[in-house]
């Protein structure tokens, strides 16, 4: 329940702040409180090797993981 404590608001300017509050309210709903948020797929160190390594012989020196 949202209480008007001061002033005269218009209907359009208590339309925007429960407009707010209610995109603040789904927001934080949409994830658990006290959770950590999951980790970004650009963060996870899986996706730099993500094939296997060239087998070291004479040319490896001029081999390298990064993909190409």
């Amino acid at each position: 329940m949202i209480k008007v404590v001061r002033g005269n608001p218009t209907p359009e300017e208590l339309a925007a702040a429960l407009a707010v509050v209610q995109a603040r309210a789904a927001a934080v709903a949409g994830t658990p409180s006290g959770a950590p948020a999951p980790p970004a797929a650009w963060a996870d160190p899986a996706r730099v090797a993500r094939h296997r390594l060239p087998a070291p012989g004479p040319t490896a020196w001029g081999r390298t993981y990064w993909p190409g």
